[in-house]
């Protein structure tokens, strides 16, 4: 099933990305659609790892799309703006993309209750801070885009970063929180200690040989959605380190091919 790509489009309008403080952003964040030929309704927003210092969009963004277009599933790979010790620009930008996919549910083919989102490495960080705020929209926004919900229906975490504390990624967690994170910020954004009953379901994978994000991370955010009943999956991988060998081989095939029967099994995409 072969897939085509829409354009590349801003997601916020110009001069208007928030950065979080009252404040806006020159630089702005984009999407791109990548829809299958025959749609099954399910979409996932896409994003990419890179330590919250670059986006590594090839493997990790427009790869990733193609493979779910495999399946019927639209991909829509975020291009997030990098943060530089601004915590909340990154989550901005993925709360932005859930709510334009939603918004354009019936012109792209989409079922806006089947709307997942997924992360690789700090791509997962963002991912689980997706899934872990959120709002049901703002009702009085005064874009209609803003007013839908921006939860995640589901999220799949490919060696992610979760935490901000020990177990971090100490390179992530610089350039989202900055050198000297301000009050509170290490807590807020180790989404580990974010889950609520409303968290969506979450399919990770990690390798047991990661050396740049440990495995804890997986582990310890399977435990407390474990803990919480919310629907989790984590598969330990033997080898591949961080990157799964460079996006290829039985490792990386093994979570592709277990997270397509896990989101079978949620009802996301048909038998």
């Amino acid at each position: 099933m072969s897939a085509t790509a829409q354009e590349r489009q801003p997601l916020w309008p110009e001069g208007k990305a928030p950065v979080g403080d009252g404040t806006f952003d020159p630089a702005n964040a984009f999407i791109t659609v990548h829809k299958p030929e025959k749609p099954n309704g399910a979409a996932v927003v896409i994003c990419p790892g890179g330590g919250y210092r670059m986006l590594v969009t090839g493997g990790e963004g427009h790869g990733i799309a193609k493979w779910l277009n495999g399946f019927g599933v639209t991909g829509i790979v975020l291009e997030y703006r990098l943060p530089a010790g601004r915590p909340f620009v990154p989550l901005l930008d993925a709360q932005r993309a859930i709510r334009t996919t939603r918004s354009r549910a019936a012109e792209w083919g989409i079922d806006p209750a089947r709307v997942g989102i997924i992360g690789f490495s700090a791509g997962g960080h963002l991912a689980s801070t997706a899934g872990t705020h959120f709002d049901t929209g703002k009702a009085d926004a005064e874009e209609a885009v803003e007013r839908v919900s921006c939860r995640p229906d589901f999220m799949i975490l490919i060696y992610p970063v979760i935490t901000m504390d020990i177990a971090t990624h100490g390179g992530s967690r610089q350039n989202l929180l900055g050198a000297t994170p301000a009050a509170g910020h290490m807590e807020l954004f180790s989404n580990e200690k974010q889950v609520t009953d409303k968290t969506p379901p979450a399919f990770l994978a990690h390798a047991l040989d990661d050396k740049s994000v440990t495995i804890e991370n997986s582990r310890m955010f399977r435990k407390v959605l474990a803990d919480k009943g919310i629907p989790v999956e984590l598969v330990e991988l033997p080898s591949g380190g961080h990157g799964l060998n460079g996006y290829k081989g039985p490792m990386w095939d093994e979570w592709q091919a277990k997270s397509i029967v896990w989101l079978k099994g949620l009802k996301v995409i048909p038998e």
